[in-house]
This record gives structure tokens, C-alpha cells and sequence, in this order.
């Protein structure tokens, strides 16, 4: 009987130190060494942020914001900026979640890679410095990273992702789409009542009446109108795959080939096309604009087609 009240005592001492340690562990999980959940930035402050400005491994990625707009400001040229992609950015340091502090001493910077920082994010106001942020080393697992406010000793660690928006390509923060308003689906295809398209082949025409589509300037006996209602949204919403400064507007090149959309609003946007060049990739420039798009091979191929491609089959 000894025995066995001894090996119950043990069983219950052994379950009552294991639920103590899951204890431990989801209290360390969830409030980090103590702290609770934790913003960097004030979401009402944040709503003042007019510039970002971002840097890694020697790249500087520089936003700015004009007329709620936002911009990728890049030689001295202001290109259009996935406005949801910056919003998302933003809310990584507005949202309160776990940010654990794994140290107040100046000392361990080092240790973190956070002395001087290997990345930077900087959110200005108009006239004044909103945040101030460094980016250190990874922990082990390559699951979070360590972070510091510039002029202070705590350091804490939370999502390891953020690095990837500040160390890719400065095109993943490019708006590419011809008509940028319809990256948020703002506007979408019910919107287009009429799209010409003006090659040195030829005109084609396609006007909106009622549930169907009229064609002038190519031969259709049998118009499929999902098909064309297709070939509209991909015009609608064609995108580049980058920006090029090497030529311009004004360039000759881009004078022979043309797409107009006209827009129930009563607005018209016209985009003119250079020829194909060997790999079948153009360039495209929106009238209005300043800067050149490229338009990538599978792009331009859905921009302009045949007129069987709008048959009934």
C-alpha cells in the first residue's frame, strides 16, 4: 500500500508541474515577458502620415502622399503606389497585437543585429517624424524579427514579413495597372460603354447597347458577347510589369496604335501602344500621364486580337 500511495503522490506532483509549464508557456505566449498587446503607432496619428520612407541592405524605397494619393517617389519621378499595399504596411504598425519586450538594456543591441539597425522605417507627418523604427536580426525559427524605436533601449519581436516589403523590388510597391483605379475594383467593367481599338491593320469597335455589344470595323456573324464583355475587362484592367524612363511621351513609337475607352461617367482614356518589339512586349502611355508603362508579352497578346476571337464557337 506504501508503494502505491507513493507512485500516486508522484503521478499527481508530475501532472500538477506539467499543467503549471502549459500554463507558463501560454501566458509567455500571449503576453510576452509581461507585456501586453502593443501598437507602435497610433492608428488616429497615423491617419497624418504624408511620406515613408523605407531602407534595406543600401535601398531606399521613398513613398509620398499627395491628395490622399500615394506615390512611389523614384529619379525624381512620382509613380502611382498600390494604395492598398501601403495601407496594409501601415497597419502592421497601428494594429495591436503581440509585440513581447525581450530586453531594456542597450547592451544586448548587438546581440539582436539592432545597434544600428539593418533596416529602417521612418513614418513622417507634415512637419514632424510620426515613427521612427529599426529592424534587427531574425530569432532562430525565422519567425519574427527584433525591433527598436531609434533613441530607445526596448527591444521587442514580432512579424518577421515586414522585411519583405522593404527589401523587394521598388515595382512590388508599383500601381502597374493602365487605369489605376480599378486596383480596389472602383470601377469595373459595367463601366465601359464603348472601346475602339485603332491599329494600322484597322479599326474595331465595340459599343454597349443594352445586355449586348454592337461591332463596326471587323466582320462578326456571330458575336459572342461574353467574349467581348471579357476583352473589355482586360483592357479595363491591363497592367504593366514596370515603368521605363528611356522614352518618352512624345515619341514617335508610340503614334500608330491606340485604345480608347469611353467610361458611363462621361470619361475617356486613351493609350497609346508602341509596336511589339521580338519578345511581343510594349510599351503603353496614358494620355494625361508622365510616365511610360511595359506591357509584358501575355499582357499585350489579350490587348489586341483577331476578329475570330469574338465568334460564338
Amino acid at each position: 500500500m506504501t508503494y502505491k500511495k507513493h507512485f500516486i503522490y508522484l503521478v499527481s506532483l508530475i501532472g500538477a508541474l506539467a499543467l503549471i509549464y502549459i500554463t507558463s508557456v501560454i501566458i509567455t505566449t500571449y503576453t510576452g515577458s509581461g507585456t501586453s498587446m502593443y501598437s507602435w503607432l497610433d492608428s488616429k496619428l497615423a491617419l497624418r502620415t504624408a511620406r515613408i520612407v523605407m531602407s534595406a541592405e543600401g535601398n531606399e524605397i521613398e513613398l509620398v502622399k499627395k491628395s490622399g494619393q500615394w506615390f512611389v517617389l523614384h529619379n525624381d519621378t512620382e509613380y502611382p503606389a498600390r494604395q492598398l499595399r501601403v495601407e496594409d504596411f501601415i497597419n502592421i504598425f497601428t494594429a495591436r497585437s503581440s509585440w513581447p519586450v525581450r530586453s531594456s538594456s542597450a547592451s544586448t543591441h548587438s546581440r539582436f543585429g539592432i545597434d544600428q539597425g539593418q533596416a529602417r522605417v521612418t513614418i513622417f507627418g507634415e512637419n514632424t517624424t510620426l515613427l521612427d523604427i529599426l529592424l534587427g536580426s531574425d530569432d532562430i525559427l525565422k519567425n519574427e524579427t527584433y525591433f527598436r524605436k531609434a533613441g530607445q533601449n526596448e527591444v521587442r519581436s514580432g512579424l518577421g514579413n515586414i522585411k519583405t516589403y522593404i527589401t523587394g523590388p521598388i515595382n512590388s510597391w508599383y500601381n502597374l495597372r493602365l487605369i489605376p483605379e480599378t486596383e480596389n475594383g472602383s470601377l469595373d467593367v459595367a463601366g465601359v460603354q464603348k472601346l475602339s481599338v485603332y491599329t494600322p491593320q484597322g479599326v474595331q469597335i465595340f459599343t454597349r447597347k443594352n445586355r449586348g455589344w454592337e461591332i463596326a470595323g471587323i466582320n462578326v456573324e456571330k458575336p459572342d458577347f461574353n467574349a467581348i464583355e471579357n476583352y473589355a475587362r482586360s483592357v479595363l484592367t491591363a497592367e504593366g510589369d514596370n515603368f521605363d524612363d528611356s522614352i518618352t511621351a512624345s515619341d514617335p513609337m508610340l503614334d500608330l496604335i491606340s485604345i480608347m475607352l469611353e467610361l458611363g461617367n462621361g470619361r475617356i482614356v486613351t493609350i497609346r501602344f508602341s509596336e511589339a518589339d521580338e519578345s511581343g512586349r510594349r510599351y503603353a502611355h496614358v494620355a494625361g500621364k508622365d510616365y511610360i508603362y511595359v506591357i509584358p508579352t501575355w499582357i499585350a497578346g489579350r490587348l489586341f486580337r483577331d476578329a475570330s476571337s469574338f465568334e460564338m464557337q
